[in-house]
């Protein structure tokens, strides 16, 4: 049995997780529009992409607009499904090729945020934004 206590902490994590995954989200969404021939366009070509002027914009507003939806707590899963899109596509296309290049070792070094967004995502997606969050005001 959950205890006053445990569930202020349990609450409490949900909005560290929340904040972390939200955080790195909007972040990455920015940085794709400030340094565009690093994190944007020019990454989207040098991967191949399709049509990396277009999705590179498509991407950028779907991480800040889902990731700060994931900092307030608003509409918490459904923010969680197009990034759970966006990291299984960057996985799929900066990750996974590594393998055959790098081996196991370096791919999962360089996946190490993909993978704990992805699992973040996850956790999400399942608890929802907790009793902290703009979700739970609402009902």
């Amino acid at each position: 049995m959950q205890t006053p206590q445990s569930r202020t902490l349990t609450e409490k994590a949900i909005l560290l997780i929340r904040i972390l995954v939200g955080w790195v989200f909007v972040s990455e969404g920015i940085q794709k529009f400030l340094f565009p021939a690093a994190l944007g366009v020019g990454r989207f070509t040098k991967i191949g992409i399709p049509y990396p002027h277009l999705t590179v914009s498509f991407v950028g507003a779907v991480e800040i607009t889902c990731g700060a939806l994931l900092l307030l707590g608003l509409l918490t899963r459904w923010a969680t499904i197009p990034l759970l899109a966006v990291i299984s596509v960057a996985i799929a296309t900066t990750k996974i090729p590594m393998l055959s290049k790098t081996g196991w070792w370096s791919m999962l070094h360089e996946a190490r945020t993909d993978f704990s967004m992805l699992f973040g995502l996850l956790f999400l997606l399942l608890v929802g934004g907790g009793s902290l969050s703009l979700d739970h005001r609402r009902r």
